[in-house]
């Protein structure tokens, strides 16, 4: 699989700093459309070459290490007029140069590789810090988060230097390369560096909870985002202080973690969950979501010797990873999809692999093998691993990142390896947060700071609970050897079984004991005990003039504090909630998979829907069929094709008619299905959001076949596979089904000239790409607009308001007064098709509908600050 994805990208990519998979070309910053942030990583400098080095010593690759070493320091040039993220290039590019110089100088003593290496990956390293270094120039110490590589922060042509922000983890994820980097050139200034902006996140923790947030101003360390987790933002920042302790020794170090980690068990750790909560206020959750990065908790908690909590929040994980294949970037706390990508993260790998080391439980072998296979069964492309657009419809993106080579093959690489298979002793190194090897030796060596413990001046620490030594793992269960599995046991149908509530909290509480608070998912406004509830924790209810009701929250007016503390949770559950209504109340993506020869389903186009037609998630096998283009091509008219058309799917072209008559003229000529392709020359799912057809403002119940829409570049690769291959067979789904393997494994014994599969292979993979669709409609109007199901309005200066649709009830994911809560199923809980009154000319856009949380929840601030005043005022 290494092989694979290394040998294209140096075949296809390099010297570009990415492989682009579905493509097969490298991606080079500028000559690609901007991703946003996701390209401050790169930085024209071979990124996936330099983030590979060590893991191809790890994989016992040692020539191909020695002439990427070469590569590296003949090719690369780090004096690039180029503004790059100083995080990101810490972590992949002065980590994977230290990584390399490690085993670079271990091969070399062994004495028979690099014997000619004289230290060449550590000058460029030393000269990277120093490009990094002017970052550093703020009052706080806290870094800027980008820097350009050749004129730093504030030269006039930087380009860069007016930011005010920077992520926790951003600013706390640099001190175990910047302090090995001083370690190896006895150069002092960057462990410094990296040491203060340390010290100064520590010093602005919230002390009450001991938690600190996400963004951070780095002028003046006031807290912009004031939520706490273990993922996204934070993640490493817990990371470095613990590892900070190993590499360097620094007691302050542990003693940081410990106190965090006190912090984290108490207030964030919800079993199995991992939920984020405000620093002011610890019991009070942030959202109802979790993003994917903290897979990699379970991993830090195996090396802080907590072994129950980690076994639990990786099989919950592990759980999540069966019902979808991969972990989604982000999933509800009932374990649905909440954002749908997966770029081939490793961080559940990376807690695999430790688990496996502390318990040497075999389970978590066969949590490895689904890994590998998963990857190989749904990533794996001609050209490469392409990453996971939807893990919904299976759908690709071109993209493979460097950490996928620097990480992911290391971990599944090390889950399985015996002793004898590895060439170095893992256990003399220590892994960043990009997986590069330092060695532990470096914490004997050029010793330039002092090591005064700057954390007790800040605070007194009760260390009764933390013990000072790591659990040495061969007698870590010596008397039962199914410890771990009877931790596991109990959270085996936690995926499954989860579903939102239908009972409502009111009688649920007539039973004894105390009375749980009301939970947005239960709220009924007709309900009058509900509405009793509400008054109670300070939250009042306005009828609109549309039929609406609005929520509207005064904390002052709450009964008591802790009341007050509940309605604000009712407020971010219920936008939440009208948030999700919102994107549900949308047809979902569907997937358009060429099953023919040589493709065999390893090409997935994501599709947008219809709002007529067969509703293809109501049918799991889809429609499959050869495809043939109609005449005319527009199908606006009597099709004159119709032999070629009858028991096929149709291709045609968007324009000139309603998507409803074009699907009618079709079935008429006896198509099975339709594929609309964008007339919109260049138009990709790459760029746009989710675009889905319309129905003619008439009743659609006629048309009886799935109709699917391509943009141009989607349609454009089954035009050309057409073109090469003449008859192409696709299968329309709701999801992308598993390849055909008989059929593949078929072809290939008959293809005795291996030159005419790698053609096909070539072709399929200069072929492919997915993604969710969406595009603003030309003249002849063929979309239609969504209605809004209720626009969040922004709450007063003094309160908290949401609408919510209809008088009479509000019921999450639907529509109309009083529906029944859906029942719970197997799979994600599928958005319900709405039917709407059309336009001509208007179109659904999927990303614009849905306020960012943040946004509603920084309108609050004077809320929370009122309630801060209300509590200090009752002590």
């Amino acid at each position: 699989m290494f092989d694979h994805a290394y040998s294209n990208y140096m075949e296809h990519a390099y010297p570009a700093d990415e492989l682009m998979p579905l493509t097969c070309r490298g991606r080079v910053r500028g000559q690609e459309p901007s991703r946003g942030d996701v390209d401050d990583a790169l930085g024209k400098f071979s990124l996936t070459l330099i983030d590979t080095l060590d893991t191809l010593v790890v994989l016992n690759k040692t020539k191909e290490f020695e002439e990427a070493v070469k590569k590296v320091i003949t090719d690369v040039n780090l004096d690039n007029d180029i503004v790059v993220s100083v995080f990101e290039t810490n972590i992949r590019v002065l980590g994977g140069l230290l990584g390399g110089h490690s085993v670079a100088i271990m091969l070399k003593e062994k004495g028979e590789y690099m014997q000619w290496y004289n230290g060449e990956l550590l000058h460029m390293a030393k000269e990277l810090g120093y490009k990094l270094l002017p970052a550093f120039n703020t009052t706080s110490g806290l870094p800027y988060p980008r820097v350009n590589l050749k004129f730093g922060v504030r030269h006039p042509e930087a380009r860069t230097g007016t930011e005010t922000d920077t992520c926790t983890a951003c600013a706390g994820t640099l001190i175990l390369e910047f302090a090995a980097l001083s370690r190896f050139t006895g150069t002092s200034i960057f462990e410094e560096y990296a040491r203060k902006a340390l010290d100064f996140i520590w010093e602005k923790r919230q002390r009450s909870s001991n938690l600190v947030g996400v963004t951070i101003n780095i002028h003046t360390g006031d807290w912009v985002r004031k939520d706490s987790g273990v993922g996204a933002g934070i993640d490493s920042y817990y990371e470095y202080l613990l590892k900070a302790y190993v590499l360097l020794g620094d007691d302050s170090f542990l003693e940081r973690f410990n106190t965090h980690y006190d912090a984290i068990m108490r207030y964030i750790s919800q079993p199995p969950l991992l939920l984020d909560v405000h620093i002011h206020k610890p019991m009070l959750n942030a959202r109802t979501w979790m993003d994917s990065l903290l897979a990699f908790f379970p991993g830090l908690q195996v090396l802080k010797g907590d072994i129950r909590p980690a076994i639990e929040t990786h099989e919950m994980l592990y759980q999540v990873i069966k019902k979808h294949n991969f972990l989604p970037e982000a999933f509800t706390t009932d374990f649905r999809v909440h954002w749908a990508q997966h770029p081939l993260r490793p961080e559940f790998a990376e807690s695999t692999y430790f688990l496996y080391k502390a318990t040497g439980d075999p389970y978590y072998l066969e949590v490895g093998k689904t890994l590998i296979e998963n990857l190989n069964k749904y990533a794996r492309v001609p050209c490469g691993f392409a990453a996971m657009k939807d893990v919904r419809t299976g759908s690709h993106e071109d993209r493979m990142d460097s950490f996928f080579l620097a990480e992911m093959f290391k971990y599944l690489y090390l889950l399985f390896a015996d002793k004898e298979d590895m060439i170095f002793d893992i256990e003399d190194y220590i892994f960043t947060t990009e997986a590069h090897l330092l060695p532990l030796w470096l914490s004997t060596t050029n010793q330039t700071i002092s090591k005064k413990n700057t954390t007790t001046e800040y605070t007194e620490l009760d260390d009764s609970n933390f013990d000072w030594t790591c659990p040495n793992t061969q007698i870590l269960f010596p008397n039962d050897p199914m410890f771990a599995q009877s931790i596991r046991e109990p959270l085996k149908n936690v995926v499954d079984k989860s579903c939102p509530r239908g009972i409502s909290r009111v009688e649920e509480s007539l039973g004894s004991g105390p009375k749980p608070p009301l939970r947005a998912r239960d709220f009924m406004a007709s309900n009058p005990e509900h509405l009793e509830i509400l008054k109670k924790m300070g939250v009042s209810l306005i009828h609109l003039k549309d039929g609406r009701v609005q929520l509207v929250q005064h904390a002052v007016q709450a009964a008591s504090s802790l009341d007050a503390e509940d309605g604000l949770r009712f407020m971010q559950e219920m936008i939440e909630l009208s948030s999700q209504q919102q994107k549900e109340q949308q047809l979902p993506p569907r997937a358009v998979q060429i099953v023919s020869h040589p493709f065999f389903g390893r090409v997935v186009l994501t599709a947008g829907p219809a709002q007529f037609g067969m509703d293809l998630s109501k049918h799991k096998a889809g429609t499959r069929g050869f495809v043939a283009t109609i005449k005319p091509y527009n199908g606006c008219s009597e099709i004159t094709n119709p032999e070629a058309v009858k028991e096929k799917i149709a291709l045609m072209q968007r324009g000139q008619c309603m998507f409803a008559e074009k699907a009618r003229n079709i079935q008429k000529a006896g198509a099975i299905g339709g594929i609309v392709i964008d007339d919109n020359e260049g138009s990709s799912s790459d760029t746009a959001p989710l675009f889905q057809m319309a129905g003619d403002g008439k009743n659609t119940d006629d048309i009886t076949i799935p109709m699917l829409f391509l943009f141009n570049k989607e349609g454009n690769i089954i035009l050309d596979a057409i073109r090469e291959y003449e008859a192409v067979e696709v299968l329309l789904s709701d999801k992308a089904k598993d390849r055909d393997l008989e059929m593949e494994n078929m072809d290939q014994k008959l293809t005795e000239n291996d030159s005419h599969k790698q053609n096909a292979e070539e072709a399929a993979s200069g072929s492919q790409d997915v993604g969710a669709a969406s595009e603003e409609p030309e003249e002849g109007g063929e979309s239609s607009d969504v209605a809004d199901p209720g626009s969040l309005s922004p709450a007063n200066a003094d309160s908290a308001s949401v609408p919510i649709s209809h008088q009479d009830s509000y019921v999450p994911g639907t529509e109309e007064a009083g529906a029944p809560e859906p029942a719970c199923t197997s799979g994600d809980n599928q958005p319900q098709e709405q039917q709407t009154e059309t336009e001509s000319n208007s179109k659904v856009n999927w990303d614009n509908k849905v306020t960012p949380m943040e946004s509603i929840l920084a309108d609050w601030n004077e809320d929370i600050e009122a309630f801060e005043m209300m509590e200090k005022d009752e002590l």
